[in-house]
């Protein structure tokens, strides 16, 4: 277990921006950050960071929280290990107790599969490095391809030793659970015991964007036509092929620096790119491009450059991946090497500014590369052509900017000797047709749904727009303002001359957190949601500790759902730019201001106040509507007159807040 003080240092010397901006390209807007959601597919940036604040907030997918809260989320860790990565990232120490056998049973099944993957990658390291068998062939063979002790260590390369069973007796010696350890694919159970599926090969660790070790990739060096020269971990809970990149832990930062992904399609490719000192290269580990590992890229840049080798079919079977790059609405360059050359080979063999100009000056925008590549084929043949035309408009129509897609038009109309009006008109109908097909489709759906779904109950107005927004605005209050000293209205009642009673009005001063608690502790009201019933009372707890309050405090110890529901509220009023009332001539009172939040707090009270009245007078005026004026007529007069009072009481609420409003304005 983390020690208390560990997870305060933790939380202490996280920077959310610095935190975030390894998963996701941000750009300054403000004072905030801005960025396309890494949970949801969007175009338009609506994903916010506050440095100030040091929280997030996703208004696409509804998330948000703290740098710690965001981890959990991205990488589906627990806390302890979303504590564990942000200790790491920082160079923090981790105090923690010893943890039992027991409770390493009692991991959970995920945690324990990437336990396992960081395990066997530890150990086809230590095979490489430190057994006769792995220096003299693993390490023998990453030598032959020119790498690095460094570069050997940086992508922890490893062996899997001949031995059928090598790696699951070890495995299993070491108390990890046999049926787990199946389930990672590293090892293959038969009726004769466990043998292992990457024997005899070297292994390339696959990480996740956060650098833990979801899977395996292994070459065999034996020449064997039966065998697979390349083999993968199957898929698993924490390994899904089509959403992994290969090398862009390695890789995220210096991507998000240069702004430029470099996509290449082997292990062997990103390796000795980043030996030669370009960094900023992925794999897609020789399967076809999908939209989740685009996503990926996505999120640290806009621009693709697509690598190809001097192989015209390959390059060819690729073009309908780089569409779904344009779908996304990035931008695409495609660099190709002279025949006979691949990254690997080609970065080998030159400098690293020779490398890097060649990348600069032979790179090609996508839709020129491959209308020209096209028309190379086509030649003279006329369906040939009209084929490449309407390949090339597919293409266009992906590409979401109006602007770009006109320039393409006219760069593709000199290519291609076709007028740009024939283009134009081939592009309106392949959308015509698209929304034809999509509005079909959304007409079944509807029609499918319309069978089976039933409309829900209709939820009373008031519940969810008036209530619901009272009680945000108190924890809002709380958040923003809860240690501000204010002066608030407080009414005696003094007796007069004639035995009766006179309202005196005297102003006093209250921390705002408690002239709300007291408020509604006088009325004996409790928040209806839960989330901001828990989240006022760990306020109020924390208010009352008489200790200087701090949001990234209070943040650290709620959990997800409530720190989520926090950063919404907290972040709300970043998500749409001020209006520039100064610039109008009207004034404008800040947040931090006693007079103005004192005025706030008491509107929101007596509104509150004036909610309940008017649901328990719709209450009593219903009950009313029900009783017999003859035979019940005491009863009718009682009901009546306890109506009446509850409306007074309303009526001179109203006045209150007329009267604050006329203290400050």
């Amino acid at each position: 277990m983390i020690t208390r003080e560990t997870i305060d240092r933790v939380f202490e010397t996280a920077r959310v921006e610095e935190v975030i901006g390894d998963f996701v390209q941000l750009k300054r807007s403000g004072t905030n950050y801005k960025g396309l959601s890494p949970f949801s597919k969007e175009r338009t940036p609506s994903f916010m960071v506050s440095p100030v604040k040091q929280i997030w907030k996703d208004f696409s997918s509804g998330k948000g929280g703290n740098a710690v809260s965001f981890i959990m989320e991205h990488e589906q860790f627990s806390y302890p290990d979303a504590i564990r990565y942000l200790a790491k990232k920082y160079n923090i120490e981790i105090e923690e107790t010893e943890v039992s056998d027991e409770q390493k049973i009692e991991a959970q099944e995920k945690e324990g599969l990437f336990i396992i993957s960081e395990y066997a990658q530890s150990f086809f390291q230590q095979q490489l490095s430190h057994t006769d068998e792995g220096k003299a062939i693993g390490l023998s063979y990453f030598k032959e391809r020119g790498f690095t002790p460094e570069t050997i260590q940086k992508f922890h390369l490893g062996y899997s030793p001949e031995k059928r069973d090598a790696f699951a007796s070890t495995a299993i010696r070491q108390g990890y659970q046999p049926d787990l350890i199946e389930k990672t694919g590293l090892i293959i159970g038969t009726d004769n015991g466990f043998i292992d599926r990457f024997r005899g090969r070297v292994m390339f660790p696959i990480h996740s964007l956060s650098g833990r070790v979801v899977g395996f990739g292994g070459r065999i060096l034996q020449t064997d036509k039966k065998t697979a020269k390349y083999l993968n971990s199957p898929e698993s809970e924490i390994y899904q092929k089509s959403k992994v990149l290969y090398g862009i832990f390695q890789a995220k930062q210096a991507i998000a620096k240069k702004d430029n992904c470099y996509l290449v399609e082997g292990y062997t490719d990103v390796i000795q790119l980043h030996q030669s000192g370009i960094e900023n290269v992925v794999a897609s580990s020789g399967t076809a491009l999908t939209p989740d590992q685009i996503r990926l890229m996505n999120r640290l840049t806009k621009n693709v450059t697509v690598l190809f080798d001097g192989d015209a079919a390959g390059i060819r079977a690729s073009l309908r991946g780089i569409d779904l790059i344009l779908e996304e609405g990035m931008n695409v360059r495609v660099c190709t090497f002279p025949a006979g050359e691949d990254p690997d080979s080609f970065a080998k063999s030159r400098s690293y500014t020779e490398l890097q100009d060649y990348l600069e000056n032979q790179a090609t925008d996508f839709i020129r590369f491959k209308a020209s590549l096209l028309m190379d084929e086509a030649k003279q043949d006329p369906i040939k052509k009209a084929e490449l035309i309407h390949d090339m408009v597919a293409s266009i129509a992906k590409i979401a900017d109006r602007i770009q897609r006109e320039i393409y038009i006219q760069e593709c109309s000199k290519i291609m000797d076709i007028s740009e009006e024939v283009l134009r008109n081939t592009l309106a109908q392949m959308a015509q047709k698209e929304l034809k097909e999509a509005d079909k489709k959304f007409k079944e759906n509807r029609k499918a749904g319309m069978e089976v779904v039933h409309a829900p109950e209709q939820i009373p107005h008031e519940k969810v727009d008036v209530l619901y927004h009272l009680e945000r605005t108190i924890i809002e209050i709380l958040l923003n303002s809860g240690s501000l000293i204010a002066s608030f209205e407080d009414i005696t009642l003094t007796p007069d001359e004639e035995g009766g009673f006179v309202e005196k009005a005297e102003w006093r001063d209250y921390p705002v957190h408690q002239r709300l608690f007291l408020s509604l502790q006088e009325d004996e009201i409790e928040l209806a949601n839960e989330g901001f019933r828990h989240i006022y009372q760990q306020l109020i707890s924390m208010y009352q500790q008489e200790v200087p309050f701090s949001q990234d405090q209070f943040m650290a110890q709620l959990p997800q759902e409530y720190a989520s529901i926090v950063s919404d509220i907290l972040m709300e009023q970043e998500r749409e730019p001020l209006h520039n009332w100064e610039m109008k001539q009207i004034p404008v009172k800040k947040k931090d201001d006693p007079e103005v939040v004192s005025q706030f707090v008491t509107e929101t009270i007596v509104s509150f106040r004036e909610y309940l009245l008017n649901k328990v007078i719709q209450e009593l005026a219903l009950e009313l509507n029900q009783i017999d004026q003859i035979s019940q007529s005491d009863l009718y007069t009682e009901t009546f007159q306890t109506v009446m009072d509850y409306i007074k009481l309303n009526n001179l609420l109203m006045k209150k807040i007329s009267r604050g409003r006329s203290h400050f304005y």
